[in-house]
């Protein structure tokens, strides 16, 4: 039997016991259980258990971390809407309002679809985090549900079991992580591992269990060791061994290490009743013990951001070997298995859902910060790269002079600070004041920091700052006052361009004029300003507005569109080549105005007059004619294929030569080179020969390390 698994009522009830005694609260876990008994009676799951194994198994887990009556209620409940129909309005009559909200809570995220599709798990990455941020008791039911869900994952196919698992390391195992929930995290990382590395799983644990009596016997030695010298000092403690787990020994081999030279696979924790005797012991180890260079870390000092404390050492122990020592109280080794459900203790003193919610009101924020980004415009790979770059990594939080707390994250500046109070704040910055001294607009802010900004009406944000600010918002917000910037400049050039292209074609602006609200009405904008400043900056077509003033509706493309449709769309492509459903006739060309590489998600464009027009998914030139996609996927090829970046330099740096070399090095071809420069920045706009996006995306992070580039993007014309 599973260790997270219960099938008796009776075993689960005596654990309760054993720490809650108030015989009202044991009244409504006993009542809840019962309802949840009926609701679900003679439902069996895939594993052909009866249906109450898991929520019954779903409130055992969180006895390990002493939930209070209402998290344990609720955790029985917390299927019965969707899994057996129940009625909200009896739950509320039964067991009142804070039961039935969480209920509803965890309810609303497993009605959640979650697919393999990238802008499917970042919609629902949104939906998540913001469905979190009403009651974190919520997301501590969902994390132990997931928990049992993966101990029976076996049930399941084997895409299934993949897309659950990875759906959990993503996203699930990082929530566990940033509410201290170690215990959880660790579980659910190693049963991931196990179902999306299955052969990397097994190989790990078979070392295990190749050195296993080996290292027993060498940690034994030192415990012993260490629990003499301890007891000689007259320190009361307790000594465990600690294992290393899995998946962070599978982290460590992904990164090149061998498995020998993974020294901290013998390791020690040492509990001891007080603060002093923690640094106490400390020094007691180290005087016998020679530490490890650069390995010691003050974790109660300075405590990580989701309240975990300990210190860190490591030393060389018996037989000369390294052994990884953390040592802590036990109150602290509460908080760092079970985050902040160690925090239940808080009802004997007044409301528990107050209690913690206060508690946790700064460390859930990044929920907030989830809620900002989807009201933002931002492409979804980078809102993906956005919610695990800042997110869900360490955060720092800060204080405005009036005492109002702001998070970012790690490594951000007064500028990212200053977007976050307020765009026009950011925008106006020319300098900053941390903790009464004037710094940098570069300055790394700390933990704790108290920021005052200093603005000036007349003064505009630096290109320069792209390279500095560490958040999307900040980063959004400095690209979107450029692109305001630009709109007259970007207006006079579509103007001359349009008038240039009617010429062409031997058309009059009267010609044109007469068909303007057709055109505005074809390409879904309000006026012709508004025409001008998208064709100046390359946002529509030239042939889309042609073709929407002259061309008549039905023509020849016309027919291929509706042959396209009449297929299922079924398209796809092999290098060059586009076929619908077998037919060669239907010619296609990759687009040139974004250059779409395999990899890319791509989509079709019946063009008129050129067949299908292959086109990258964001490309936002084919954004306002759906009438006439289809949709297409590459097919394996070994070709290599043409596209265009764009990088963002320092006016007074030459980027150029190491730019190119490294392109040489990686056998990258470089096609051609155009360069801007004014005396803001210098723009180099290259074409480049890739076999697909992975080669190009590793190609751009070798770019941005070169010294003097701000900043390296895909171009789309």
């Amino acid at each position: 039997m599973s260790k997270y698994s219960c099938e008796s009522f009776d075993k689960f009830f005596d654990k309760v016991k054993t720490y809650i005694t108030d015989e009202d609260a044991l009244e409504l876990i006993q009542k809840a259980y019962k309802y949840a008994y009926d609701k679900h009676f003679g439902a069996k799951r895939l594993t052909g258990e009866d249906y109450i194994t898991h929520p019954l198994s779903v409130a055992y887990i969180l006895t390990k971390t002493s939930a209070d009556a209402t998290t344990l209620s609720a955790a029985l409940l917390h299927d019965v809407i969707k899994e057996a129909d129940a009625d909200p309005e009896e739950i509320r009559e039964l067991f009142g309002d804070d039961i039935l909200s969480i209920v509803e809570g965890v309810t609303k995220i497993n009605k959640l679809n979650f697919s393999g599709e990238t802008e499917s798990v970042i919609a629902s990455q949104r939906k998540v985090f913001v469905g979190l941020s009403e009651d974190v008791r919520v997301i501590i039911i969902k994390l132990a549900a997931r928990l049992h869900n993966m101990k029976t994952l076996f049930a399941l196919d084997e895409k299934k079991q993949k897309e659950t698992a990875r759906e959990t390391l993503d996203i699930l195992t990082p929530i566990a992580h940033r509410l201290g929930m170690n215990h959880i995290k660790s579980e659910l990382e190693e049963l991931s591992l196990r179902y999306l590395k299955p052969d990397e799983y097994y190989d790990i644990v078979e070392k295990l269990n190749a050195t296993k009596t080996e290292r027993d016997s060498s940690v034994a030695k030192m415990i012993s060791s260490v629990s003499e010298l301890l007891n000689k000092h007259n320190i009361k403690h307790k000594i465990k061994g600690r294992s290393k787990s899995i998946y962070s020994i599978y982290k460590k081999l992904d990164k090149g290490k061998r498995f020998s030279d993974i020294y901290d696979l013998l390791a020690l924790r040492i509990f001891v009743n007080t603060i002093p005797e923690c640094y106490q012991v400390l020094g007691i180890i180290h005087s016998k013990f020679k530490p490890k260079p650069n390995r010691f870390k003050d974790y109660i000092a300075m405590p990580k951001t989701n309240m975990y404390q300990s210190l860190h050492t490591t030393v060389f122990g018996v037989d000369g070997q390294l052994y990884e020592i953390q040592i802590r109280t036990y109150d602290m080794d509460k908080v760092a298995e079970n985050g902040i459900a160690s925090h239940w203790s808080y009802k004997e003193h007044g409301s528990s859902k107050a209690a913690i919610q206060s508690d946790m009101e700064q460390k859930l924020q990044f929920f907030k910060s989830v809620m900002e980004l989807k009201q933002q415009e931002i492409d979804p790979e980078d809102f993906a790269e956005t919610i695990t770059e800042e997110v869900l990594k360490n955060t720092i939080y800060v204080f405005t002079p009036k005492g109002d707390v702001i998070e970012l994250p790690h490594g951000a500046t007064p500028i990212d600070f200053a977007y976050k109070v307020h765009t026009k704040v950011g925008d106006t910055t020319t300098g900053a004041i941390v903790n009464s001294a004037i710094v940098p607009l570069d300055y790394e802010l700390q933990d704790n920091d108290i920021v005052k900004i200093i603005t000036n009406s007349s003064s505009t944000p630096n290109y320069e700052w792209l390279n500095i600010v560490k958040t999307a918002q900040a980063k959004n917000k400095i690209k979107s006052y450029f692109h305001k910037a630009s709109t007259d400049e970007n207006i006079k050039k579509g103007e001359e361009i349009l008038l240039k292209e009617l010429k062409k074609h031997k058309y009059t602006f009267n010609d044109f004029n007469d068909k303007l609200d057709k055109v505005l009405k074809t390409v879904k904008l309000g006026s012709l300003n508004e025409l001008y400043s998208h064709i100046g900056s390359n946002k529509i077509h030239l042939d889309t507005v042609i073709t929407a003033a002259f061309k008549e509706e039905k023509d020849a493309d016309e027919k291929l569109l509706e042959k396209a449709q009449k297929l299922g769309n079924k398209v796809t492509g092999k290098g060059h080549i586009i076929m619908v459903d077998g037919d060669q006739d239907i010619k296609a060309n990759l687009a040139s105005c974004c250059n779409p590489i395999p990899g890319d998600r791509i989509i079709g464009y019946i063009t008129k007059g050129n067949g299908i027009s292959v086109h990258r998914s964001v490309c936002p030139n084919v954004a306002d004619t759906e009438e006439r996609l289809i949709d297409i996927q590459w097919n394996e090829t070994t070709d290599k294929f043409i596209t265009a970046i764009l990088i963002h330099a320092r006016p007074t740096d030459d980027v150029l030569a190491p730019i190119i070399t490294k392109a040489a090095s990686k056998d990258i071809g470089v096609r051609n080179i155009n360069s801007n420069r004014d005396i803001n920045t210098q723009m180099i706009e290259m074409g480049v020969v890739v076999k697909d996006k992975e080669e190009l995306l590793k190609f751009m992070n070798d770019i941005k390390m070169v010294e003097g580039v701000i900043d390296v993007e895909r171009s789309i014309k």
